[in-house]
């Protein structure tokens, strides 16, 4: 049995807190915000991405550091490509959500395998899947649609970070056995 310390519930709490605010500023800024919703969201997406890469030296998950590596490259992306990416920005944002959705279930399933709270990751996963199909079937909706779905996903993953970070906060010593 091996003993590990857990302290990525702060960076659960940090990821949470900026994505609601991010969520917030998209939905009350709908028709002004397709330009400024690629640096919003690139910003954004760098600050979750190094949380995520920070968390994952703490925890030692390689999923948490590939969900911060792509959440970074995105976030560069999207900062250095305004014009070409609000263009595109239906296409990026479903990708990105497909992507972080299937990382975030298999991370969950490595969650599970050390007895932590994992229902959220997983929830958040199924969550993004489902935002990244609905906006591939719908890419030409407008600014405005796609402020509201990326503004709904970034306050839900906010709360689900949130979420988590309550669930775990209590838990910082977990025994696994090694395999």
């Amino acid at each position: 049995m091996t003993a590990i310390r857990l302290k990525n519930a702060k960076w659960n709490l940090v990821a949470g807190i900026v994505m609601l605010i991010l969520g917030i500023v998209i939905w009350f800024n709908p028709l002004g915000t397709m330009l400024a919703l690629a640096a919003y969201i690139g910003i954004g997406f760098m600050l979750v991405g190094a949380f995520y890469v920070m968390a994952s030296k703490d925890i030692k998950s390689g999923w948490y550091l590939l969900v911060g590596v792509l959440d970074l490259l995105v976030g560069l992306i999207l900062i250095f490509n305004l014009g070409v990416t609000a263009a595109s920005l239906p296409v990026i944002l479903a990708l990105w959500c497909l992507t972080i959705g299937a990382v975030q279930i298999i991370g969950a399933w490595e969650i599970k395998s050390y007895g932590l709270p994992w229902g959220w990751s997983a929830i958040m996963g199924a969550a993004g899947i489902v935002f990244g199909l609905i906006i591939l079937a719908y890419p030409m909706v407008g600014a405005v649609t796609i402020s509201m779905v990326t503004g709904l996903y970034a306050v839900m993953f906010g709360i689900l970070q949130l979420a988590e970070y309550y669930m775990s906060r209590n838990s910082y010593t977990v025994l696994i056995s090694k395999r």
